[in-house]
């Protein structure tokens, strides 16, 4: 049994050295349209490097309403200047700033030739086609550079990223229309048990519904891939065989239940059947301690628990940084954030434990001195009745982490929070 790090280090390791990842250039892309359909860029990994088609901003940019001037007829406060034109955004000052002369000018808008310095227009005062300046002006304020944010040429976007709002706003104005992104991987997932039945059909006393196979789709969809749901498998070694080579046809294969040491807990025993090689099968958390890692049929599985707190909770570890890398960019480090914590836990020694939780930000008080302490984050663990329990993680926004090097955690101490993937 070794630790969640150790065995996501493993699953990086393990994708890392099969040449699982290969570099973004050489993925299977397809290009996407940001002018028409800018929603089906985002959260996908970019393809190639985007660069700026000329430089940023294009000329020097005003950042503020005012008047463009020559600082040196700004010498000391009263100076006045005469006013002889306009520039606003997309309609330039045509003329040259002299001595003695200034340019009203409006945010956004191109610095007119002459001028080195914009001064806003609120410490000015108008009189008649005149201003009266009442600060010192200096050399280079308010306005941007030509370049000064992107030159031509420049790599803007690296091949690599995840797309989002910044990145599609950036590509729209360096002028790549049309992004090439990788191919989200495709992940299998298998469900396994035979008290399942689907979602759609009413369980007998005795039986659940696959709600499983509907929460790894979800997360599967919000890590980067693409999902293909092949349902359920009885605890039957055909069938759940038939099911895990179908699954190998995919990028990853998740099957979820059947890992345990129980009797009927086949799907270690039908994958080393089928040749796979394993990486871990024990990892000291709680919930999620028996989740598996193997490869096999040159493409990686997961076997993850089957009670859902633990599959959410394992798929988050072990998973995602297997979608993300096939996706065509670098894993994330686990997002911990720290938060204090609202009354003490006390878990059981030997594991460290993923619970959920709640973090809220209290309220800032309008005194300054109580500001740092009142709008630290605060965490409580959510009355949960165990792995099975899917409401307790509905009720939740994160898991606190108890390690296993410190279970015993008093109100107040500073503790790691994982967020909730789409809930935080």
């Amino acid at each position: 049994m070794i630790s969640f790090e150790a065995a996501r280090a493993k699953v990086i390791e393990t994708l890392t050295a099969h040449a699982a990842a290969p570099d973004p250039k050489t993925l299977s892309n397809e290009s996407i349209d940001i002018g028409h359909e800018p929603a089906r860029a985002i959260g996908r990994i970019l393809a190639e490097d985007i660069a700026a088609d000329r430089n940023y901003p294009p000329f020097n940019r005003s950042i503020r309403d005012g008047f463009a001037v020559r600082s040196a007829d700004v010498a000391a406060p009263g100076a006045r200047l005469r006013v002889i034109g306009e520039s606003r955004a997309g309609v330039a000052f045509s003329g040259t700033v002299g001595a003695g002369e200034c340019v009203r000018i409006l945010t956004g808008a191109p610095v007119p030739r002459g001028a080195n310095a914009v001064v806003m227009v609120e410490q000015t005062q108008a009189e008649g086609d005149f201003i009266v300046l009442e600060q010192l002006v200096r050399a280079g304020q308010h306005y941007v550079l030509a370049g000064a944010e992107a030159r031509v040429g420049e790599v803007v976007i690296p091949r690599g990223t995840r797309l989002s709002y910044a990145e599609l706003a950036m590509a729209a104005e360096v002028g790549a229309a049309n992004l090439p992104v990788s191919r989200r991987p495709c992940v299998a997932v298998v469900s396994t048990g035979d008290e399942l039945v689907s979602v759609d059909q009413t369980p007998g006393p005795f039986q659940i519904r696959n709600s499983n196979s509907v929460s790894l789709a979800a997360q599967v969809a919000l890590a980067g891939g693409e999902p293909m749901l092949l349902g359920s498998a009885h605890d039957e070694m055909t069938e759940l065989r038939a099911q895990i080579e179908r699954g190998l046809a995919c990028d990853i294969l998740i099957l979820s239940g059947g890992v345990s040491v129980g009797k009927y807990d086949l799907v270690e025993q039908v994958l080393h059947e089928l040749g796979a090689e394993f990486f871990f099968d024990a990892v000291a958390i709680r919930p999620g301690k028996p989740a598996v890692f193997g490869w096999c049929g040159g493409k990686p599985v997961f076997g993850l628990p089957g009670n859902p707190v633990s599959t959410m909770v394992t798929f988050e570890l072990f998973v995602v940084p297997a979608i993300e890398m096939l996706s065509g960019c670098q894993p994330h480090s686990l997002p911990f954030f720290k938060a204090k914590l609202a009354h003490p836990v006390d878990e059981k020694a030997g594991v460290a434990h993923f619970l959920p939780a709640r973090v809220s930000w209290p309220d800032v008080q309008p005194n300054s001195e109580a500001r740092s302490a009142d709008s630290a984050p605060v965490v409580e663990v959510i009355l949960w009745e165990g792995s099975g329990d899917i409401g307790s993680v509905v009720r939740s926004n994160c898991f606190l982490v108890a390690h296993e090097s410190r279970l015993h955690l008093e109100a107040g101490e500073w503790v790691d929070v994982l967020p909730r993937r789409g809930a935080l």
